[in-house]
């Protein structure tokens, strides 16, 4: 199983647009594509310097190589499009993980 796991800070500006669209729109399309089995959306309690709110999204699928179809055929648009939406109020970084065991 691997986590694909993005972090995002997003400016409380547009915080309340950004986390509507993320759970109506953005999240539910990228399961969609068929990659992922689940997602999970989480906030990070640590206060950040820089201000803003940070979240993590943690979607799981089945292997590193459904994760690379992903970033060939799909993640291009879903970058651009939250580009477009929210352009400076956003950061984000994106991490690969790989579940070891569960207890």
């Amino acid at each position: 199983m691997i986590i694909y796991n993005v972090t995002t800070n997003i400016d409380d500006t547009v915080h309340d647009q950004w986390l509507q669209w993320m759970q109506q729109k953005h999240i539910p399309e990228i399961l969609a594509t068929g990659k992922f089995s689940s997602a999970r959306l989480v906030k990070v309690l640590i206060v950040e310097e820089m201000g803003g709110t940070t979240y993590s999204v943690q979607y799981l699928t089945d292997s590193k190589a459904t994760l690379e179809l992903y970033y060939q055929e799909n993640a291009p648009l879903f970058r651009q499009e939250a580009l477009t939406l929210f352009g400076d109020k956003m950061i984000a970084f994106r991490t690969e993980l790989q579940l070891i065991a569960e207890f």
